[in-house]
């Protein structure tokens, strides 16, 4: 009789702790990565395609990324910096790079580094 009551019990649990787990709304992604994460896995396995493409393929999904309201991944500007560098878009560069310093400051080291490097 008391083992019955001691299943019962852990059903009871189990069953309750599911119905209530199954309530909890997922917390939406810190970052939006649209399609930084291949273009970038390309990029260092030697695979990619040739610079503007990638920089056009980034560029489309940070329009996406801001028209969402949401923030792109850390790096995602300095990848499009390099890129820029890469295709000789020197104007574009500098811009993408203090992007980069201003919305991840823990990055500008690396970034004031790059920038003096492209001089």
């Amino acid at each position: 009789m008391k083992t019955n009551k001691n299943i019962l019990a852990m059903l009871l649990v189990i069953t309750g702790s599911s119905l209530l787990g199954g309530c909890v709304t997922s917390q939406p992604n810190l970052y939006q990565w649209e399609n930084y994460e291949p273009e970038v896995y390309d990029y260092l396995k030697g695979s990619a395609t040739d610079p503007q493409a990638q920089i056009s393929s980034l560029e489309e999904g940070l329009q996406r990324i801001k028209s969402e309201g949401r923030t792109p991944p850390p790096g995602y500007y300095a990848q499009l910096g390099m890129l820029y560098a890469q295709a000789g878009k020197a104007d574009l560069v500098t811009g993408a790079f203090q992007a980069e310093k201003k919305l991840y400051p823990e990055s500008s080291v690396y970034m004031d580094f790059l920038m003096k490097k492209k001089k």
